[in-house]
């Protein structure tokens, strides 16, 4: 759900979209990189510390390339926190603990909107909307990233959404949907947390990606080459230049990512509603 393409087709639905996701942003990019600095803390090395970087001001983390990717393409990156790894207690354990300390942040807040969206699906709907048209009208295709109602509620476009699709019974079912509406207020909240679930989940899974300077560099390099390999930082730069190139040039990496995000989502999500009986 780029931006980007939202931009073209519906740039008043993106304004919107940009509302929502600005917060979502700010929140993931900031405790993304608080989790680098503060384990780097916990490791032995304080000058994330000492340069101001443990903090909750956006401003501090934010990298104009990166953000911007977050808004267009749902994935990105921030300002990386400074480290200097010969403060490690141990070199290879610590740089791999510090490394994924971003991304297992993310994952956390993830799973923890996944949860509220979830929770807050509940007092949303009414539960006779799920008894008739189970198939269309069910829990997993309203939260799936995937979902096709997904979709019409991210928007806030029932009618035109299912007319579109059903042509005049396209009504019918937008106002079964709307009949069956009890706390519209609390949308605004869930379309947050719809937000903040994928720019989370997106952030997660681009920085494990085993490209340098990301994380998934090191960890690939921490458990799988012992920390032999080193790569100077100009190399590293070269390298995040072709990587941007290719982002924007190309769809690979979105491809990818966004596979991978369908993927990690819709398993998340069927494992939560499993647990609470409502698969």
């Amino acid at each position: 759900m780029g931006i980007l393409s939202q931009l073209q087709s519906d740039p008043t639905g993106a304004l919107i979209a940009i509302l929502y996701r600005m917060p979502a942003v700010l929140i993931a990019l900031t405790l993304h990189e608080l989790a680098h600095g503060y384990v780097a803390l916990k490791c032995g090395d304080p000058t994330a510390q000492m340069m101001g970087r443990l903090t909750f001001n956006p401003l501090k983390h934010l990298d104009p390339i990166g953000t911007l990717f977050m808004f267009l393409f749902g994935f990105g990156w921030a300002r990386p926190v400074p480290v200097n790894s010969r403060n490690f207690k141990n070199f290879r354990r610590d740089d791999l603990l510090v490394s994924i300390a971003g991304v297992i942040m993310n994952f956390c807040l993830f799973v923890f909107s996944m949860l509220m969206m979830v929770l807050l699906n509940q007092f949303i709907w009414s539960p006779e909307l799920w008894q008739q048209w189970p198939e269309l009208f069910n829990r997993y295709d309203f939260l799936s990233f995937s979902g096709f109602n997904f979709n019409a509620i991210y928007s806030n476009d029932y009618a035109a959404f299912y007319q579109q699709y059903f042509g005049e019974y396209g009504f019918v079912f937008s106002d079964h949907l709307t009949a069956n509406l009890r706390s519209p207020a609390l949308l605004y909240l869930q379309r947050f947390f719809m937000n903040f679930s994928m720019v989370n989940l997106g952030l997660c899974l681009f920085n494990l990606l085993p490209i340098p300077p990301l994380d998934g560099y090191h960890v690939v390099n921490d458990i799988f080459i012992r920390g032999r390999l080193h790569i100077p930082q100009r190399f590293m730069n070269i390298i995040m230049i072709a990587l941007l190139v290719i982002c924007f040039a190309t769809n690979i990496v979105s491809t990818i990512v966004g596979k991978a995000i369908y993927f990690v989502q819709g398993g998340v999500l069927s494992a939560i509603l499993w647990i609470f009986g409502l698969g």
